[in-house]
């Protein structure tokens, strides 16, 4: 139906024919002018059916169009046309009609986006804007475009906080984000390192289900804490490093959460950043708490039963993927092994250099020779300053190098957990299945024994088990939609993560080779001209 004031109350289309009735309502229109308009060759119309909105698109190709004055802004000489124009003239280029099946084709049409017909009409582009993707799928849009939002967190100030056992580390959180969703700009608060766990195992309960990849936090050592909790003041410089590095994993983290397109909407996480008091204690985040042992006995369980009920694989992209993904984790661990060796070894040269160092200075003290003596003691500054530089080196091995692999292999970890909560999907899925199946069986069994009662209530079950089945389903399917987009965007973030810590790392060594040639240069002159 159609705006009382265009004229026409009931356009029925042929397909063969084009236009076969039109009923005339208006008073004010002129029958013998719109006749005259549809004694010609009835036009060709092509309907295209938009699948998002259920809205039908009418275009007519003929050039003696039936509705061309409906679409021609009125000239003000012409009065003819004015009953047909009046309500038309504010209408859009072009108008799109859905076509329904029901009696009703155009009841509650004002709930429709796509269909205005009085009133002024929003523009096309405000239409489409309205109708856009989800909140969620715009931010993640935005962040794969690189646009001008960005978040950045600091983890800085590591103090320790009470005395003894009872003691703990907190941290300085600072944010730098222009994002709408954060009510300030910077916040800066203190939280402990039990506030990053319960953080982490907040996010995996909600997301992780869906098949997204949660960054992994930080894993606890029982005893390097302890050493830092039952240290006293004077004494935390022999931590330091610990210290230091958990830092560092601490501040990698909260930046992965925070980058995450659906993760750094989470109230949990804005509440983390911006509640400038104490968080609740998170409960169950010691290291032998009840509850992770009770997560390492649902970790063997669903090994159990993933070997127990083999999933049969049909899509090819999840089984080259996941084959990929164990021969990552292998090649990871074993390039971890190295690092950690070519950190240690650095470490050592360190140290052997910085004592042949000191033993060069006591050569040079004790040589009776002054000229040699000179030279060995201008050989022994060299050696210190060496020392510096292999001190340095073995810090870029550990910070950019090591750190980064690990980081991976924990990520590494959150993409089989987001894979084999598909599998558990399947699990379920086919569990619903043979459910229905039992119970279509059964059904068939109470048939023949006459039981109807019993044939009532299963046909109620399995009515209801259909439905079940139907949402298991589509879950799975959604699930590996999912882990889909989420390993790709993996994918694309560990080429990126690699490339520019590679970088930085040889930039670094480059940098630390120039500075041994520097030192060794300006010491080579020095024993050439040395007499005997």
């Amino acid at each position: 139906n159609l705006d009382d004031d265009l004229g026409v109350s009931k356009v029925n289309l042929d397909d063969s024919l084009g236009v076969s009735k039109v009923n005339l309502n208006d008073a004010a229109a002129n029958p013998q002018e719109i006749s005259k308009e549809l004694a010609i060759a009835p036009p060709e119309v092509n309907v295209n059916l938009d699948d998002d909105l259920g809205v039908s698109e009418v275009n007519l190709d003929d050039d003696d169009d039936i509705f061309k004055s409906a679409r021609v802004e009125p000239e003000p000489a012409k009065a003819s046309t004015n009953s047909v124009s009046r309500g038309t003239s504010e209408e859009p280029a072009e108008t799109d009609i859905p076509l329904e099946d029901d009696e009703h084709p155009f009841k509650d049409a004002h709930l429709k986006p796509g269909l205005q017909l009085s009133g002024p009409s929003p523009t096309p582009a405000t239409i489409q804007q309205q109708t856009l993707t989800s909140f969620h799928e715009e931010e993640a849009k935005r962040e794969m475009e690189g646009g001008d939002e960005f978040i950045e967190i600091k983890v800085t100030s590591p103090h320790k906080v009470g005395e003894g056992m009872s003691s703990y580390m907190a941290y300085k959180v600072t944010t730098n984000t222009n994002l709408s969703y954060f009510k300030k700009s910077k916040p800066e608060v203190n939280r402990r390192f039990s506030d990053f766990l319960g953080l982490r195992d907040k996010l995996t309960e909600k997301y992780l289900q869906n098949g997204r990849i949660i960054p992994p936090a930080p894993e606890k050592s029982v005893v390097s804490m302890t050493k830092v909790k039952m240290s006293k003041e004077d004494d935390t410089s022999s931590q330091s490093e610990f210290v230091e590095k958990r830092r560092a994993a601490l501040e990698r983290y909260i930046n992965r959460t925070a980058r995450h397109p659906s993760l750094r909407v989470d109230p949990d996480l804005r509440e983390f950043l911006e509640l400038d008091a104490e968080l609740p204690k998170a409960n169950q985040t010691a290291a032998l708490s009840g509850k992770n042992v009770m997560k390492l006995f649902s970790k063997v369980g669903d090994r159990v039963s993933l070997y127990t009920t083999k999933m049969e694989e049909t899509d090819q992209w999840f089984e080259e993927n996941t084959v990929m993904i164990d021969n990552l984790d292998l090649q990871l661990r074993k390039l971890l092994v190295a690092t950690e060796s070519l950190t240690d070894y650095r470490k050592a040269l360190s140290g052997h250099t910085y004592s042949l160092s000191k033993s060069l200075g006591m050569l040079g003290s004790a040589e009776d020779n002054s000229k040699l003596a000179t030279v060995i003691s201008q050989l022994a500054e060299v050696e210190e300053k060496v020392e510096k530089v292999h001190e340095q080196q073995a810090k870029d091995d550990f910070y950019l190098l090591s750190e980064l692999i690990h980081d991976y292999i924990g990520l590494v970890g959150s993409v089989k957990d987001a894979f084999n909560e598909r599998v558990k999907a399947w699990q379920a899925w086919q569990s619903v299945q043979r459910d229905l199946n039992k119970r279509r069986e059964n059904k068939v069994k109470a048939e023949l024994a006459s039981k109807q009662d019993r044939v009532n209530q299963l046909r109620q079950e399995i009515a209801e088990n259909e439905r079940q089945l139907d949402m298991a389903q589509e879950n799975f399917e959604k699930i590996s939609r999912i882990v889909k987009k989420e390993f790709e965007a993996f994918d694309v973030k560990k080429c990126k993560d690699f490339k520019n810590t590679i970088t930085e790392y040889l930039e670094n060594m480059l940098k630390s080779q120039e500075s041994l040639v520097t030192h060794w240069e300006r010491f080579l002159p020095e024993i050439k001209q040395m007499q005997p």
